[in-house]
């Protein structure tokens, strides 16, 4: 692929997971079977791409605010106790990130919390921890980040993190934190995105931090060799859904950074609709490509299937789930 040039993607939530195609200075969007094949290339344009671009910050309330640019968003909370984040970016994001961080308060880092293990959320652990991070996520989390990790849709093996930038502290099921006076409530979906994800809430402040489960306006990822599933996602989905409220300030893992729950529940019923579709088509024996010509997304690609994960890409996605 040689080294297509991006345009800033970063308010669309560019990240490694999305690898439903790439920019490429002539052709345009890149099909998922090229982008498969170009999956180590991705990667180096993703960082290069990360390494350019802007930080924008969103500050939403109780002194918690959302930084955009570095892979997945990432939620700050600020205090006399230090900043705690959630999700880590992409590494080469470092000198902007310190500078966003910078000007939300003079406090040190002290706390992590990875939401998953993909690299567009973890790949700034190293810095992070090294800046005084307390690294906190799910079991599954830490072991994914521990060992080489394939994820065979993108036939990319990524390498184990080093062992300061492994999550030190790992839970279950569910773990609470008090930081600068915030009650803060973390809880594993169960398999969904992949077999770590959690979800994030700030108690007082009612902002709910959701990871890769849910993708503002973007048909979404799942990563099969880690776990997730079709099914997995829509129940993670109800369980964002069952804990919000209309006032829920939601943090989605890409897209637009601040979300709510008229649009979460878009998202979760698109889920169940595509994944009833695909289903019916394949009792009926139809096969995979001819599930995908027969585009059961069609309803909803005008809103979803605007970005890298393109009607085909999730539609062969929500077949291997059902």
């Amino acid at each position: 692929m040689g080294s297509p040039e991006l345009p800033s993607l970063s308010r669309r939530g560019f990240c490694l997971c999305c690898v439903g195609g790439a920019f490429a200075a002539t052709a345009g969007w890149l099909t998922p079977r090229q982008a498969y094949a170009e999956a180590r290339g991705l990667v180096s344009v993703i960082k290069d791409s990360a390494a350019t671009s802007p930080i924008t910050t969103t500050k939403l309330r109780n002194n918690i605010s959302v930084l955009e640019g570095s892979g997945g968003n990432i939620a700050v909370l600020t205090g006399p106790d230090g900043k705690l984040l959630v999700d880590a970016g992409i590494g080469v994001s470092r000198p902007r990130l310190t500078n966003a961080l910078a000007e939300l308060g003079k406090e040190p880092i002290a706390h992590l919390i990875n939401t998953h293990w993909h690299f567009d959320h973890a790949d700034g652990n190293e810095w992070l921890q090294a800046a005084g991070a307390k690294i906190i996520a799910h079991e599954n989390t830490r072991k994914h980040l521990s060992v080489v990790q394939r994820v065979e849709d993108w036939d990319y093996n990524f390498l184990a993190l080093p062992p300061s930038a492994v999550p030190a502290q790992v839970f279950a099921r569910e773990h609470q934190l008090k930081v600068n006076g915030a009650s803060i409530a973390m809880k594993y979906y169960g398999p969904a995105h992949t077999d770590g994800d959690i979800s994030v809430m700030f108690t007082e402040a009612n902002v709910l931090h959701v990871g890769d489960t849910y993708w503002n306006d973007i048909y979404p990822f799942i990563d099969y060799s880690t776990g997730g599933s079709i099914n997995g996602m829509i129940a993670a989905s109800d369980a964002n859904l069952a804990v919000a409220n209309n006032d829920t300030i939601i943090i989605p893992g890409h897209g637009k950074p601040v979300s709510n729950k008229a649009e979460l529940q878009a998202f979760r019923d698109m889920l169940v609709a595509i994944r009833d579709n695909v289903g019916n088509l394949k009792k009926q024996g139809k096969s995979r490509d001819e599930i995908v010509a027969a585009k059961p997304t069609a309803a909803f690609d005008a809103r979803y299937g605007q970005f890298l994960v393109d009607p085909g890409f999730f539609t062969r996605l929500v077949y291997e789930g059902v």
